[in-house]
């Protein structure tokens, strides 16, 4: 089932003369993991937030599921998805509990409700709850501090998860630790991620199929592996020849 279509979108910022996003098509499978990927300035945090209605189009259309969000009250389409960003945004006064319950809360859901899904959550983001769950954000480290927002996404059970850049401020053992622990929780709830990078390994490893964007272009989107045998762009190939060197780097000093 088609979960994301993007219809001929583009983006022009008021007092700006190009284009954010330039007519972007693409069609995004139910259970797909995808990145989007580029450098910064590139359009992909647009598109990304076009998709809850952060931002809206200049032109174009977004269809989730069928049904085109425009038509759809904005704040009703984003209590659909999950959304991670870099900067958590946890509340510090509230503890873990009460960070990941709001959203329930909020909806009224029954307090006994809440705790179990908590726990559940807790379990899933791999931290202990009896430790956790009365803890504060700042009692957290920033890796804790993500995993806790991830949950928070999750909560109420949505299709859609958007992720901007959200390991981007996280030292590098830390950021392989939750890239894996991504992956594990994408498997286990087969929800449709779209993932905002601009490191090309974290692309690869992570999406299933990758948005390679640049200025505002949607440059190739498809398999890390076809798009490592077929760039189809010359921004493309200098992604790959990077990586690549990268690795080569990497060999040297192992010798």
């Amino acid at each position: 089932m088609k979960a994301i279509q993007y219809q001929n979108i583009s983006k022009k910022y008021p007092g700006s003369d190009v284009l954010s996003v330039n007519h972007v098509s693409a069609e995004i499978r139910e259970g797909e993991f995808i990145t989007i990927l580029g450098s910064s300035g590139c359009g992909k945090t647009t598109l990304l937030k076009m998709t809850n209605r952060l931002i809206e189009p200049s032109e174009g259309k977004i269809i989730l599921f069928g049904e085109d969000i425009s038509t759809v009250n904005p704040i009703v389409v984003r209590r659909r998805m999950g959304y991670v960003i870099q900067q958590v945004g946890l509340f510090p006064h509230m503890t873990i509990e009460q960070n990941i319950g709001i959203i329930p809360q909020l909806e009224k859901w029954d307090r006994s409700k809440i705790h179990d899904r908590v726990t559940e959550l807790l379990n899933l983001v791999d931290l202990d709850p009896e430790i956790y769950r009365n803890r504060y954000p700042s009692q957290l480290s920033g890796g804790q501090q993500q995993r806790i927002g991830l949950a928070r996404a999750l909560v109420t059970n949505p299709k859609i998860m958007l992720l901007d850049e959200p390991f981007g401020a996280i030292d590098a053992i830390t950021r392989l630790n939750l890239q894996n622990e991504l992956k594990r929780i994408h498997q286990e709830t087969s929800r449709t991620f779209l993932l905002v990078t601009h490191d090309i390994n974290e692309a690869f490893r992570l999406g299933n199929r990758v948005m390679i964007m640049d200025r505002g272009k949607l440059l190739q989107f498809d398999t890390p592996q076809e798009i490592v045998r077929h760039p189809e762009d010359p921004f493309v190939e200098t992604l790959i020849s990077s990586a690549r060197e990268q690795e080569d780097f990497w060999k040297d000093v192992m010798k």
